[in-house]
């Protein structure tokens, strides 16, 4: 495994190791903290922060506004002639374009509650100089014939999908040039169709050369990125607050984000965070990427700290990837450097949730795409199909999202009222029987790999109607895994809960954590021991302990080193305000403020 890298900045106070991070955000006028400190301004994100004092061109910006207010701010930008451009009942705000000049006024109105960048979210993929018939499914332990993801109904919140026969889409909408009219498929970029051939395509041909994990399933494409492969925060809450609004017309069981944009505010103020945050209380799994930021792409050196927004949503099932090596075992498995690592900025969030299988997998792909006109050596053509091999942590989502509509439909068949478990049950079945990747840590791995085969026996050996504090697992587990290839693989058997690991038999009894409407990580089930690692910390959590990486305080600690103090001991992340592409600040952070 790839270390870190440490630089060294001398202070007057102490020598400062910084660690090396790739993609993080853009900061201005130390605007922003560290893990665990909100911005300077508490009304602005860091993006709009490193804005607010220049000029330039007119940035369009979310507005929340406080209970009741949104109509008065509604009209006190009309008067100042910013346009509405779109408005965000999810989140109570709106869409509209303001002058860099404008924001310090607006975040003073005090009927402003927050205001956030529109910001460019992108898909995470990467080319790859293979294609082959891939082993994804051993090495899941799948399939089992008698479980295909059939009546989950998934949505793909991406750039769209390929209208195809063997990718039949139940229904497509549009967030790109409307609020969700109907329309054909169709995916000129060619990401979705990747993601969504990953999650299911009816595989009647015996010349295709993958398979994907829930053929079953049901596939709903709701698109928000553009021929680019990139588009606006605001269309992707639009198109959460359309799934969630149609939940049950639609049958929306899973919703797919292979997308993001960088942390620029803690969770509780991102508007996309708190969008997804509200789909899953709506009952909906919300599957996302951490994003394809874990290496520095001059040096190839990994690093922490590049989680991407929305995989810094608590009840989220963040996903980073793993290399499989394209073979059933899972003993040369390794987390892949792109793999955006955490904790995440602001809150110092544990994530990714999981790893799953997203280097080198194969799937269809529209032959007319931008992405097969560039890299012809990458694709195969069988019959009128056109496949790609593509790589990041957005197919590890799509994979994660086509086990998780395994597990519902196994859960469903368990229950004769057809009651399916909740996402946050979901997401602890997932980690429970995940298989620990040798040699790396918490903030790489989450729990660990993804392991479909056990997920999915353990759904349906749950009953999901009995009462919290109820044992509800209708017969034993062996609590292991046994491949093809005959490898008997140990389950983590523990859960990533908030700021702390759980360990033990928390997944046999229905717990009030399960519940839909807990946010993932509050403190109401496992008392005052926080556990991290193999150290134990008692009382109020003020201190953290990673493994060897300890948030004490308001101190981040990596093994000996730490990354920035302010004099009073505080965190610095410096001012990183910014430039376009690759950089190298004072401290030898690295960022990318642009995707």
């Amino acid at each position: 495994m790839a270390k870190p890298m440490y630089l060294a900045r001398k202070t007057s106070r102490l020598v400062v190791l910084a660690v090396a991070f790739i993609s993080l955000v853009v900061v201005g006028n130390g605007a922003t903290r560290g893990p665990g400190k909100a911005p300077k301004h508490s009304k602005v994100d860091a993006a709009l922060a490193s804005l607010r004092h220049g000029a330039g061109h007119p940035v369009r910006v979310i507005v929340t506004a406080g209970s009741g207010r949104l109509e008065s701010v509604r009209e006190k930008l009309g008067r100042k002639g910013h346009p509405v451009h779109l408005d965000l009942d999810l989140v109570g705000g709106l869409v509209t374009e303001i002058s860099p000049s404008d924001i310090e006024g607006l975040a003073g109105d005090p009927d402003v509650e927050h205001l956030s960048l529109d910001a460019p979210v992108q898909s995470f993929q990467s080319m790859v100089p293979t294609l082959q018939a891939n082993t994804l499914l051993p090495t899941l332990g799948l399939p089992d014939a008698s479980i295909t993801g059939a009546g989950v109904g998934v949505a793909v919140v991406d750039s769209g999908i390929m209208q195809h026969a063997e990718l039949p889409v139940a229904g497509m909408y549009d967030f790109l040039s409307s609020n969700g009219a109907k329309m054909k498929p169709i995916d000129p970029f060619g990401h979705g169709t990747h993601v969504a051939s990953v999650i299911k395509d009816l595989q009647s041909k015996a010349d295709a050369p993958y398979r994907s994990s829930a053929r079953g399933a049901r596939l709903i494409g709701l698109r928000v990125l553009g021929p680019d492969g990139s588009g606006n925060t605001s269309s992707v809450i639009k198109a959460i607050e359309f799934a969630i609004a149609s939940k049950t017309a639609l049958g929306i069981d899973v919703m797919n984000l292979s997308l993001g944009h960088p942390i620029y505010e803690p969770a509780a103020q991102d508007p996309l965070v708190q969008a997804v945050e509200r789909a899953v209380a709506a009952g909906i799994v919300v599957v996302v990427s951490a994003g394809n930021d874990g290496m520095n792409r001059q040096t190839g050196e990994v690093g922490y700290g590049g989680l991407t927004s929305p995989g810094n949503a608590p009840s989220a099932i963040t996903v980073g990837a793993v290399d499989t090596r394209n073979t059933v075992s899972r003993l040369d498995d390794v987390v892949a450097p792109y793999s955006s690592r955490g904790p995440t900025w602001y809150d110092a969030y544990a994530k990714p949730d999981i790893v799953a299988p997203g280097r080198r997998v194969v799937a269809m792909i529209p032959k007319n795409s931008p992405l097969v006109a560039s890299y012809p050596a990458f694709v195969a053509k069988a019959a009128t199909r056109w496949y790609m091999s593509l790589s990041g942590t957005s197919m590890a989502t799509a994979v994660t999202s086509g086990t998780v509509a395994l597990m519902i439909e196994a859960s469903r068949r368990t229950n004769p009222a057809g009651v399916a478990l909740p996402p946050n049950a979901i997401k602890a079945i997932l980690q429970y029987t995940a298989i620990p990747v040798a040699g790396f840590d918490t903030l790489s791995q989450g729990s660990g790999s993804l392991n479909a085969a056990g997920a999915v026996n353990v759904a349906r050996t749950i009953d999901s109607t009995m009462a919290p504090g109820g044992f509800w697992l209708l017969s034993g587990l062996d609590e292991s895994t046994r491949l093809s290839n005959g490898e008997v693989l140990a389950w983590a058997k523990r859960i990533v809960w908030g700021d702390r690991i759980v360990w033990g038999d928390t997944i046999y009894t229905n717990e009030p954590a399960w519940a839909q409407r807990i946010v993932w990580g509050d403190r109401i089930v496992w008392g005052d021991r926080i556990v991290w690692g193999d150290r134990i910390v008692w009382g109020d959590a003020s201190s953290v302990v990673w493994g060897d990486v300890g948030i004490w305080g308001n101190r981040i600690v990596w093994g000996d080193s730490v990354f920035a103090f302010n004099d009073d001991g505080s965190l610095n992340w410096a001012n990183l305000a910014g430039t376009d592409g690759l950089a190298l600040n004072s401290r030898g952070m690295y960022f990318n403020p642009v995707f």
